[in-house]
């Protein structure tokens, strides 16, 4: 193998392709970077076994080939250069590949490619394309609801429910939830999957340009398709649970309220919180919003009061501050609503405007306030 390529050209694929180097490899290959030359298109791919990325770049090629490369020591080497072209060099019969630089020369230990994982075949029956920009939107505002709980296994992904006229992403926690409906698509048939948080946020690292994202999926694999990339997870094999029967529908308690100040608001008074708990108290009527925390182990008390809009009964809720303040930050409306019920039951937070082709929901637990 023999081809030469600008070092920022090559550092962007890496960049992309990193993010799925597992930090405890089941198999050492798993570390490695599989590089396959072909005429002057170089093809790297990386696997953890539940998601691999394959990805396309334009280089100057001398001689086809295939290695494995321990993909960390070629990474941190790569990002170390200024800009510059690079030769690589992989000999026949050498087992090292060499690096010729305006630097210097560096010499890489090179593995057997032949004990690289097998790629998964990517279904091409009924793919669905989906705007770059919404599924990127999608994944932001859903991914943080999901759970890191091994023993909720169902919960450790984004749900996503490819309706005939729309498409579905959920995600929850069991504490809070995310419902993101996109409106203005057209799918050949309905299906559902469940994807894995790592893999989505290996997804959205690779989303560039406008556009649409070609969607495929099995049983056991989606495939995400963009210029130059692709992208093949595992699903979850799991239920997942019956979200729609946690929302509530009877919600008489209606706040509106600037975001950004409710939000700065919230990040001010959570200071003063439990460290534990988290716990933040709304103190609702329908002159003002009183926001109100205390740390009885520290004496740290803290209350602020907002203007608001609210109609209903006067009301405490108290909520966990993280939850609120990482529903806040993905939302970009100028002012939301929360509808309340009781002080046990989950209340919703939804944006006072959005696109005339997508709906978001999400819903938030109530803690019990600690007096």
């Amino acid at each position: 193998m023999k081809f030469s390529v600008s070092s920022s050209d090559i550092l962007k694929k890496i960049q992309i392709a990193s993010g799925v180097l597992p930090t405890n490899a089941i198999m050492p290959i798993l570390d490695d970077f599989l590089l396959e030359l072909s005429g002057n298109e170089l093809t790297m791919v990386v696997s953890d076994l539940e998601t691999t990325i394959r990805t396309r770049i334009p280089v100057n090629g001398e001689e086809d080939g295939t290695i494995a490369v321990r993909g960390k020591i070629l990474s941190d080497t790569i990002k170390a250069l200024p800009e510059q072209p690079i030769q690589f060099v992989k000999e026949e019969g050498s087992n090292t590949l060499l690096l010729k630089t305006n630097n210097g020369e560096y010499r890489l230990a090179c593995d057997d490619f032949e004990e690289f994982p097998q790629i998964p075949e990517t279904v091409t029956s009924e793919p669905v394309e989906i705007p770059i920009a919404v599924i990127e939107g999608a994944i932001t505002q859903t991914i943080f609801a999901t759970s890191n709980d091994e023993m909720r296994q169902a919960m450790m992904g984004v749900y996503i429910n490819i309706q005939k006229d729309k498409v579905i992403f959920v995600a929850t926690d069991a504490h809070k939830l995310v419902k993101y409906t996109y409106l203005d698509f057209q799918a050949p048939e309905e299906g559902t999957m469940i994807i894995p948080k790592k893999s989505l946020v290996l997804v959205k690292n690779a989303l560039k340009g406008s556009g649409n994202l070609k969607i495929d999926y099995s049983n056991s694999h989606v495939f995400f398709e963009l210029e130059d990339t692709e992208i093949a997870c595992r699903l979850i094999d799991a239920q997942f649970p019956n979200y729609n029967a946690v929302i509530p529908t009877d919600n008489p308690n209606l706040l509106t309220i600037d975001r950004v100040s409710f939000l700065n608001s919230i990040k001010r008074i959570s200071i003063y919180a439990n460290k534990t708990t988290n716990q933040l108290v709304l103190d609702l009527n329908s002159e003002r919003l009183l926001i109100k925390a205390q740390d009885l182990d520290y004496s740290n008390e803290a209350e602020e009061k907002l203007e608001c809009q609210y109609s209903g009964d006067p009301m405490e809720i108290a909520f966990n501050s993280r939850f609120l303040i990482e529903m806040l930050n993905v939302l970009d409306s100028e002012e939301v609503m929360m509808e309340l019920s009781t002080p046990n039951r989950a209340s919703l937070i939804l944006p006072s405007s959005s696109a005339d082709d997508e709906d978001m929901l999400m819903l938030v637990m109530p803690v019990m306030v600690n007096r």
